[in-house]
């Protein structure tokens, strides 16, 4: 809960290209989605703001997390509370009966060139990359909001985040007047991977006001200068004390890990109107030098129960003070004890594969049809989704592209606005694949979904 209402508020999201572009010709970062993609001309981006994508997709968010608080104004001057308020009417509505996620991505370009050369198309990309993702069962909400049933079989809590360096080159070129293929390697320096995994948790009533929790526990966290903070902590008579996480702490981090991925993509022409097309990214994985490992050591300890904070949300830094006091509670949650470092690790950045089919409009050829069809292959945390989308040239500065996707999680629609000059010249775009709408008065997002996508590039 505490990852989620970060993620809701403070802006951890994470990342993936714009797809309402992969059918869009003169969108440059077409590679990115397929590296057998090439361009008519050559370009090079503004550093840093080349081609910035935020993409955040989920089906629970802000407006699950924090309500209108029930008390205000008469008895509080809070006029926002948590969902576990229990003057709330159904608290628990928006949130899925089943798995509840949240997966957010970032990527930030530092540097992308691409040219005309040795028979081909070439990329040389230099991005920075993070990706944080939550996966939370039903019972675990019901259980922090209501806490009254004798028990609460809550199933498995998992949260993931990870942030790396990417420098990427990619070749394509075309086999005959049919086939083009395509492929890039990517060279990946790791800043830091967290893994946190609970499974087969089980609350039980204890007392009248304490939970027996059981369930095992583990966290995995690969970067350089981290370290758990603990405290001590009193339990029950046959418990006695102990120290457990209750915070962490980082300094100076840097070079964590070092490894590699490659992407594959090839593009199929069967006629004027038809073309077929297919990729898969990121295949490969990163070795960490360091795993600072965490565990409950009992697997079964008492629990006082999740407590409602009232959210006054005026200012960011009172946001983040609300959810470091969920932080605390779900680390006096997990019980974890500090078990130092474990040596080296290997993670998975999560695959991509897409598949997709374009067909060009004979009576009116500035206009085509596209669909595409995307799995990303995450653990925990995949997802699938099938989009539509109709893509017009209608002139030589100008194409773009309009929308509509289905996933795990929602359906929405998507846009893409492409300038160019007609030669040599700037270049800009903006798109989203999925729009944001209502955003509370700190302008966060209500729902999970949404996304921003932009660049200033180069033209040669």
């Amino acid at each position: 809960m505490a990852a989620a209402f970060l993620a809701c508020t403070a802006g951890s999201i994470a990342a993936q290209e714009l797809r309402t572009g992969y059918f869009t010709d003169s969108y440059l970062y077409r590679h990115n989605l397929n590296p057998a993609f090439g361009n008519d001309r050559g370009y090079f981006s503004i550093p840093v703001v080349g081609s910035v994508n935020v993409d955040m997709m989920g089906n629970f968010g802000y407006e699950e997390l924090v309500r209108k608080n029930p008390l205000y104004p008469d008895r509080s001057t809070k006029k926002m509370t948590s969902f576990m308020n229990p003057y709330l009417n159904n608290s628990l509505r928006g949130f899925s009966s089943g798995d509840n996620k949240i997966n957010g991505q970032v990527k930030v370009p530092v540097a992308s060139v691409g040219f005309s050369q040795w028979g081909g198309y070439n990329t040389i990309e230099l991005n920075v990359k993070a990706q944080t993702n939550v996966r939370a069962p039903y019972k675990l909400f019901q259980f922090a909001a209501e806490a009254t049933n004798n028990r609460y079989d809550i199933g498995d809590v998992n949260l993931s985040a990870q942030a790396y360096t990417e420098i990427g080159l990619g070749h394509s070129r075309q086999i005959d007047d049919k086939l083009r293929v395509g492929a890039k390697f990517k060279l990946l320096v790791g800043v830091a991977d967290m893994n946190v995994a609970m499974k087969d948790v089980v609350a039980d009533m204890a007392g009248t006001d304490k939970w027996t929790i059981s369930g095992d526990a583990q966290s995995h966290v690969s970067m350089k200068g981290f370290k758990y903070l603990s405290k001590t902590k009193d339990y029950n008579s046959k418990q006695g004390t102990c120290d457990h996480v209750n915070d962490v702490d980082f300094d100076s981090p840097g070079v964590s890990g070092i490894g590699a991925a490659i992407d594959f993509g090839a593009i199929y022409k069967v006629n004027d109107e038809l073309t077929l097309s297919a990729a898969i990214q990121d295949l490969g994985a990163i070795m960490w030098t360091n795993d600072y490992y965490a565990t409950n050591d009992a697997k079964s300890f008492t629990f006082d129960g999740f407590h409602d904070v009232s959210v006054d949300s005026s200012s960011p830094d009172k946001l983040d003070n609300k959810a470091d006091q969920y932080t605390d509670q779900m680390l006096d949650f997990a019980n974890l004890r500090d078990k130092g470092d474990d040596g080296s690790r290997i993670t998975g950045v999560g695959a991509t594969v897409s598949a997709g089919c374009e067909y060009v409009i004979p009576t009116y050829r500035q206009l085509k049809l596209g669909l595409l069809g995307t799995a990303r292959i995450n653990g925990p945390y995949s997802w699938a989704e099938a989009r539509l989308s109709g893509n017009i040239k209608p002139a030589n500065w100008f194409d773009g592209a309009l929308s509509f996707a289905v996933n795990n999680y929602t359906a929405n629609f998507g846009f893409l606005a492409n300038f160019h000059t007609p030669a040599k010249g700037l270049n800009f775009f903006i798109g989203m694949d999925r729009l944001i709408g209502k955003v509370s008065s700190e302008m966060i997002p209500l729902s999970s979904n949404g996304s921003i996508s932009f660049g200033f590039n180069i033209m040669l």
